[in-house]
């Protein structure tokens, strides 16, 4: 295995402004992640905040023991009721299979940092990965790509959603899942892996009662020996944790909801986007209603659903805080908020996007008395395997422009210059000589009356489409003929730039664990990398 850095040339604005460090957008955040005395200077920073160590360490514990959690991790959580121990977390849904590939790079990235700050700074660092399970978005969850002639198929699973449950409290239909993965393997390549991996996942299926629970243990299935502990943000033990916090986030959400929309106007003013609506009235909290999960809005009467589902007092919204905080959840806003009240945490490690809403929250943040943690741009990879590997040889092609562009352009130059002649310019020649040389017949058939004019009118275009289908013709004649060459930029383009976009943003880990094994994953771990590289091509 060896890896080489790419440089993305089609990254936001905003993004790439962060990772040249320019102040128009670092001045939203309290620290540089890439100044290389940040996390010394962090660790300074949260020495003096208390934290519910004992109680988390316990929920942890039971959770992730029961998601087959190895020794590795259930030490770490031990460590966490170290007073000196912190955490990098990193989070995101409970997609199927872990969803994407950039959730398995987002959890290397988190172990990896871990462990380099924890031998940096001489203290326990903890990598924990917070499962967003208090999410309802169930389409961002409910399915796995796979290759399939020449594209990236969607494979969705049959089961519904009820209403706006959120994913910790959605049961996983067994059946209805086992049926779901045995049909992604029929539409899988059998390797020496095969047999066993169908196996393993349909084992995992019967012990998980709910989609979280099946994308914690396919995550310790996939990260056993490396210390990674897992958080389920829609826990009701969690949330039991996060009473007093609620109450501090609804004591001060006019500096939250103002600072948030004070800070995309600026953001806005200095050319970035961010895709977030943003009102003084924001609640940035849900609340659990008849099942349903209801954004909440503030106005003079109190508290209530922002389409108007409930309305709750200010005594009332309090009274749940503090007694029934499992009806509660944080929005994209407060999360993090609650991650830095919840953990001590060193970093947090994200994608663009998140980095994106990280820099509308300063104020917020303040509002609470806290800092915004370093926030890092997790590592980002595109796998290439040996036949693309030889493919890119083949066609001279470079992964460096691959990867960020595609190959469009190439394909159709390499096809035009397949012939001597360039057919589009030579069949628009014929056309015009065609037309100059039918307008003597038009002008005696004008003579000859109305009728006969339209019928050599017709002639015309009747003979320009034979020649326009001769040049469809000849044009799919030559890409049969090289169609080996074509189906090889059609294949590149599936494995490097799938649906127009990174590779890690469409694929699933099962084909590439189908097809290798787990090894690349650990011998990932173990290769040195630069954080602030944009992008990474891993050859396999």
């Amino acid at each position: 295995m060896r890896v080489k850095p790419i440089s993305l040339e089609n990254q936001s604005k905003l993004v790439t402004d962060y990772r040249n460090r320019k102040q128009n957008i670092l001045q939203y955040f309290h620290y540089d992640p890439f100044d290389k005395k940040v996390f010394a200077q962090r660790l300074k920073d949260i020495a003096a905040m208390k934290y519910k160590r004992e109680e988390l360490s316990d929920v942890l514990k039971k959770c992730n023991q029961k998601w087959g959690a190895g020794e590795r991790t259930l030490s770490n959580i031990e460590r966490l009721k170290d007073e000196k121990s912190v955490t990098v977390v990193g989070g995101q849904q409970a997609g199927l299979l872990t969803g994407p590939l950039y959730s398995i790079h987002k959890m290397i990235s988190i172990i990896k940092l871990a462990r380099e700050q924890e031998e940096a700074l001489g203290v326990p660092v903890i990598p924990l990965f917070w499962i967003a399970g208090e999410d309802h978005d169930y389409e961002e969850i409910n399915h796995v790509y796979l290759p399939r002639d020449d594209r990236m198929k969607k494979f969705r699973t049959l089961q519904q959603q009820e209403g706006k449950k959120s994913v910790s409290h959605m049961k996983l239909d067994q059946e209805v899942t086992g049926q779901w993965l045995d049909n992604l393997f029929v539409n899988l390549k059998e390797t020496q892996y095969t047999k066993e991996l169908h196996k393993k996942l349909k084992e995992l299926i019967k012990h998980s009662e709910t989609f979280v629970d099946f994308f914690a243990q396919v995550t310790f299935a996939l990260f056993r020996d490396e210390g990674l502990v897992l958080l389920d943000s829609g826990d009701q033990e969690i949330r039991a944790l996060e009473g007093e916090y609620f109450q501090s986030m609804m004591t001060h959400q006019p500096e939250i909801a103002s600072g948030v929309a004070e800070a995309l106007h600026q953001t806005s003013q200095s050319g970035y986007t961010i895709p977030v609506d943003a009102d003084n009235t924001d609640g940035h909290l849900f609340y659990h209603h008849n099942g349903e999960r209801v954004l909440l809005t503030v106005n003079e009467g109190g508290w209530s659903g922002k389409n108007g589902e409930c309305s709750l007092t200010e005594d009332e919204i309090r009274e749940i805080a503090e007694n029934s905080p499992e009806l509660l959840s944080n929005n994209v806003v407060t999360r993090p908020m609650m991650q830095e009240l919840l953990l001590p945490v060193l970093a947090f490690v994200g994608g663009g996007g998140e980095v994106a809403y990280w820099s509308l929250l300063k104020a917020g943040f303040e509002a609470l008395e806290l800092k915004v943690p370093p926030v890092l741009p997790r590592l980002s990879f595109t796998l290439i395997d040996p036949k693309r590997e030889k493919t890119l040889r083949s066609l001279s092609l470079s992964v460096d422009h691959v990867i960020p562009n595609g190959v469009d352009v190439e394909r159709i130059a390499w096809l035009k210059r397949q012939t001597h002649a360039p057919l589009e310019e030579v069949s628009d020649q014929v056309k015009l000589t065609i037309e100059k040389v039918h307008e003597p017949l038009r002008d005696i058939a004008k003579e000859a009356g109305d009728d006969v004019a339209q019928m050599a009118d017709k002639n015309l275009t009747h003979i320009l489409r034979e020649v326009e289908y001769l040049e469809q013709r000849i044009d799919y004649s030559i890409r049969m003929k090289h169609q080996e060459t074509v189906q090889k930029f059609n294949d590149l383009e599936l494995f490097l730039y799938p649906e127009g976009g990174l590779q890690e943003r469409t694929w699933n880990v099962l084909y590439w664990i189908n097809t290798y094994g787990e090894d690349w994953i650990h011998e990932l771990m173990d290769k040195e990398m630069d954080w602030e590289q944009s992008h990474y091509a891993l050859y396999l």
